[in-house]
C-alpha cells in the first residue's frame, strides 16, 4: 500500500509539477520570449493559448492509455505517462526561442505542450484509480486523497521554484532562468520510474482477469452501459478543474499585470496556498469517509462559487496578505476539497471492466471544458470586463459542479472487485 501510495502521490506530483510551471511560465514570460512579435495582450492570449491546446491532447491521451489500462492492465499504463510527460517538460527546458530560431519556437513549444497533454490525459485518473482499487473500503477516501497531495506538492514546488525565478534580473530570467523549473522535472521523473517499476498489478484489474471478464473495447463498454454517469462526472469536474487554473494562471497574471503588484506576490501567495492545502487535503478525503463523498463535494462546490466576488475583492485591494488569503481559501476549500473526494469517488462510480477508460474520459473532456477553456476564455473577459468577469466565471463553474451532485449517487464503501 506505501509503494502504491508513493507511485501515486509523485506521478500527481510531476503531472502537476509539468502543467503549474508551463501555466506560471505562460502568464509571465513565455510572450515575450516565444510570440514578441505580437501586441504585449495578444502575446498573453497566445501564450496562454499553447497552455490551453495541451488540454485537447488530454482527451486523445484518455482514449489511447485507458484503452490499455482496461485491456493489459494498469501498471504499465502508469510507467508510460510519467515518462512522456516528463520527456515533454525537460525538453521545453532547452526550446531554443523566437530570437534564436524565429517561427519554430512557437511551433516547438506547441508540440511539446501536446505530448505533456497526451501523457497526462490517463495520468490523474491512473494515479487516483490504482490508489482507490487497493484502498480497503473503510479508509478509500483517505488513502486515495493522498495520492492527490502530489497535485498540492507539485504545485507548491513550481511556485517554489517560480518565485525564486520572478525575483532574478530581468536579463537572468529572460536568458536561462525560466529554464531550470523545466531542467528540474528530471529528478521527479528518476524517482517516479524508480517507483512505480516495482508496482504491483491492480486486484481489481486481476479480478477481473480471472473472471474473464475483460472488456474487448472497454471505452465503447463504458460510453454504451455508463454513458449518462460519464456525462456526470464531467460536470462534476468542470468546475474544481477550470478554477484552478483561473486562479493559478489568471488570477496569477491578473495580480502581476492588472494590479502591478509584481510576479513574487502571486507566486508567493500561490506558495502559501499549497502549504495550509497539503495539510487539509487528506482532511476533506478522511471526512469523505465519515460523511459520504457527495455532500463533501458538494459543499465544496457550493463554497467555490459563494467565494468568487470575495476572491477578486480581496486581490483588488493589493494587500499581500490578503492576497493570500484569497488564494488559499479558494485553493484549499473550494477547489482541493473537490479533487480530495474525487481521488475515490470518482473511481468508485464506474464498473472495473472498464473504469480505466470511463474515468479518464470523463476527467479529461470534463478538464477540456473546465480548465483548458478557463484560462483563454478568463483572460478574454479579464481584459474586457476586468476582475468581476472572472469572479462570475467561476461562479458558472463552480455552480455547474454543484448542480452535478444531485445527478449521481453516494458510493463510499462500495466493493471496486465487483461487477
Amino acid at each position: 500500500m506505501r509503494r502504491v501510495v508513493a507511485a501515486a502521490f509523485i506521478g500527481s506530483a510531476l503531472e502537476w509539477y509539468d502543467f503549474s510551471i508551463y501555466g506560471t511560465a505562460s502568464a509571465l514570460v513565455f510572450s515575450d520570449l516565444f510570440f514578441p512579435k505580437v501586441d504585449a495582450k495578444l502575446g498573453l492570449l497566445a501564450a496562454v493559448g499553447t497552455y490551453a491546446i495541451g488540454f485537447c491532447a488530454r482527451p486523445i491521451g484518455a482514449v489511447f492509455f485507458g484503452h490499455l489500462g482496461d485491456r493489459y492492465g494498469r501498471k504499465g499504463v502508469l510507467l508510460a505517462t510519467i515518462v512522456l510527460m516528463g520527456a515533454a517538460t525537460f525538453a521545453i527546458g532547452v526550446l531554443p526561442t523566437y530570437r534564436q530560431i524565429g517561427f519554430w519556437a512557437p511551433v516547438l513549444l506547441l508540440v511539446l505542450r501536446i505530448l505533456q497533454g497526451f501523457g497526462g490525459g490517463a495520468e490523474q485518473a491512473g494515479a487516483s484509480l490504482v490508489c482507490a482499487e487497493f484502498a480497503p473500503a473503510k479508509r478509500r477516501g483517505l488513502i486515495a486523497s493522498l495520492a492527490f497531495a502530489g497535485i498540492i506538492l507539485g504545485t507548491l514546488l513550481a511556485a517554489l521554484v517560480f518565485s525564486w525565478v520572478a525575483n532574478l534580473p530581468q536579463g537572468t530570467l529572460y536568458a536561462w532562468g525560466w529554464c531550470v523549473p523545466f531542467l528540474l522535472s528530471a529528478v521527479v521523473i528518476a524517482i517516479g520510474i524508480y517507483i512505480r517499476v516495482g508496482l504491483r498489478e491492480s486486484p481489481a484489474f486481476e479480478h477481473v482477469k480471472e473472471a474473464d471478464d475483460v472488456a474487448s473495447n472497454p471505452i465503447g463498454d463504458a460510453v454504451r452501459s455508463e454513458g449518462r454517469r460519464i456525462l456526470s462526472v464531467l460536470g462534476l469536474r468542470i468546475g474544481e478543474n477550470g478554477t484552478s487554473y483561473l486562479v493559478s494562471v489568471l488570477a496569477l497574471s491578473y495580480v502581476a499585470h492588472t494590479l502591478r503588484m509584481g510576479g513574487p506576490v502571486g507566486a508567493q501567495a500561490l506558495v502559501v496556498s499549497s502549504a495550509v492545502g497539503l495539510v487539509l487535503l487528506p482532511f476533506w478525503g478522511w471526512l469523505s469517509d465519515l460523511v459520504g463523498r457527495r455532500p463533501v463535494f458538494r459543499y465544496t462546490a457550493l463554497f467555490l462559487a459563494l467565494f468568487a466576488f470575495p476572491f477578486v475583492w480581496l486581490l483588488d485591494t493589493r494587500v499581500p496578505w490578503l492576497v493570500y488569503s484569497a488564494f488559499t481559501l479558494a485553493m484549499t476549500v473550494g477547489v482541493w476539497g473537490m479533487y480530495s473526494v474525487e481521488a475515490a469517488y470518482f473511481p468508485e462510480l464506474f464498473r472495473a471492466r472498464h473504469r480505466y477508460s470511463a474515468l479518464a474520459i470523463s476527467k479529461e473532456i470534463g478538464a477540456v471544458l473546465g480548465g483548458g477553456l478557463a484560462p483563454v476564455l478568463g483572460a478574454a473577459l479579464l481584459l474586457w470586463a476586468g476582475g468581476w468577469a472572472l469572479a462570475a466565471y467561476i461562479v458558472v463553474l463552480g455552480g455547474i459542479s454543484f448542480a452535478s451532485t444531485f445527478t449521481v449517487p453516494e458510493t463510499k464503501g462500495r466493493d471496486l472487485t465487483a461487477g
